[in-house]
């Protein structure tokens, strides 16, 4: 928030590697470090991939200038490495699958190659923007499934984000379904819809609620929509609200909603809907807001509340009850020669070399299966379950793309920067390709993502290859 340079948003062990690399002198060796994820959270069947602007607008501006490099002089880093700090840029290649894409646990989704030194040092920015944004965007599309296509949904959640957090969850969640958003920093600086109401503050500031009502109509009479419950729902808020939506008739104005923010929510829009339909207000809009997630929704939805408007806050935009995505950021190929991090649970194991993923669907569009690849590896026909390798699955006659596109080059976006409303577009028309069963909340189907055999028999060897050394070692 203070700065225009992004260098030190690095932990701290980065930059002891780094300077650890330039006095070896191996710092301007090439590598590749790939990000992924290997859980998907909420108990999903798929993530909403999110952060990648931001990402590549943080690659951009990591430097470090005159006071970043003497805050780390005063942390012990010595002169020769604070001469290279002085004049680093980002100058290496970003791939990464689009913003918006669906994707799923342990794929390379965002690929990272230049020196050991640069993409080493962009290691924390890359995992908290996309961590965190790509969470949001998934718990805004589960949110959105719950919701429908035909109600309006609105991120009300700024004031219990985790500070600046906020700004980036705002656009991950119109990416991941929403249509706007009560923060006016991020609806200011990703070119948002900007929405709201009014609080009960307002209403309480005057001395009776019609009163109050009336001045809030009168100030606000285009989209304005007045909270009924600070006194008495039914009794108060209610019947005041129609008196006014009546008056502003009378100045041919419409009163545009009133909002619900406490109480049994369903029971509580059925009353106030047919309320307003007695006196022929069947155009003024039912909003709805407090501690409102997927399941809550969906609940509503299912005892036929009529609310045409949600506003989600808290449990959106802190991804409750997950609270972060587990993306780690790997190195798979150093000086030319591929690598891996070996585990003793063939799960935890990362791939090796440089990799495509490629997605097969079915006649239909849909999709069907994503397979890991080595890059530039010709047509494959079978893929090979990652950890249970008797497992194959038969991919000939499918139609293929490949997810990862090159977005970065030499520190420089390869395309103009991309919209929230054009990610949220690319968001809504793979997730329609994306069948019924993974979308489900209890128990989703698992996509298929499996192995080349080239790539496994790599990852074998190496695996092989290394635990050779090891014994020698012991010896």
């Amino acid at each position: 928030m203070h700065s225009l340079t992004t260098g030190l948003w690095t932990d701290k062990y980065e930059f002891t590697m780094a300077q650890a690399y330039v006095e070896d002198n191996i710092h301007n060796r090439s590598a590749c470090f790939d990000y992924f994820f290997r859980t998907q959270p909420f108990g999903g069947g798929y993530v909403v991939f999110a952060g990648l602007e931001d990402v590549l607008d943080g690659l951009r501006a990591f430097r470090f200038d005159d006071d970043s490099l003497d805050f780390l002089k005063s942390q012990g880093y010595r002169p020769a490495f604070l001469d290279y700090l002085s004049q680093f840029r980002f100058r290496g290649a970003v791939y990464s699958v689009r913003e918006g894409e669906v994707v799923f646990a342990n794929e390379p989704v965002v690929r990272v190659e230049g020196t050991l030194i640069e993409a080493q040092l962009v290691e924390t920015l890359i995992l908290s923007m996309v961590n965190f944004q790509s969470l949001i965007a998934t718990k805004a599309a589960r949110i959105r499934f719950a919701a429908g296509v035909e109600k309006t949904l609105s991120d009300f959640g700024f004031r219990r984000a985790h500070g600046p957090g906020g700004i980036g969850a705002a656009r991950a969640a119109v990416i991941g379904g929403f249509n706007s958003t009560s923060n006016m920093a991020a609806a200011r600086r990703y070119g948002l819809t900007a929405a709201g109401t009014m609080a009960h503050s307002y209403v309480q500031c005057y001395h009776d609620e019609l009163t109050a009502f009336r001045a809030f109509a009168a100030s606000c009479p285009n989209g304005c929509i007045l909270l009924v419950d600070t006194y008495d729902t039914l009794h108060s808020g209610l019947p005041n609200a129609i008196r006014v939506a009546k008056e502003m008739e009378a100045k041919n104005q419409r009163l545009f909603g009133i909002r619900l923010d406490s109480g049994d929510l369903a029971y509580m829009a059925k009353q106030a809907r047919k309320m307003l339909d007695a006196e022929n207000l069947n155009y003024v809009k039912i909003a709805a807001s407090n501690q409102l997630d997927e399941y809550l929704i969906r609940s509503l939805k299912q005892q036929g509340a009529p609310i045409d408007l949600f506003g989600v806050g808290t449990r959106l935009v802190i991804g409750d009850p997950e609270g972060t995505l587990d993306g780690v950021y790997k190195l798979s190929m150093v000086n030319g020669a591929a690598c891996m991090k070996v585990s003793d649970s063939l799960s935890k194991a990362t791939l090796p070399g440089v990799k495509q993923i490629r997605r097969f669907s079915n006649g239909q569009g849909a999709f069907a299966a994503d397979a890991i690849v080595l890059q530039d590896e010709p047509t494959i026909e079978r893929m090979i379950h990652p950890t249970e390798p008797h497992k194959t699955f038969e991919l000939a006659g499918l139609s293929c793309e490949e997810l990862l596109v090159k977005v970065m080059d030499g520190g420089e976006r390869t395309a103009e920067p991309v919209s929230a409303a054009r990610s949220a577009d690319y968001a809504r028309s793979r997730l329609a390709l994306l069948p019924e069963e993974y979308k489900r909340f209890e128990f989703p189907h698992i996509y298929k993502v499996g192995l080349s055999a080239k790539l496994k028999n790599q990852r074998d060897e190496l695996i092989g290859r290394y635990q050779k050394s090891q014994r020698g070692a012991k010896r």
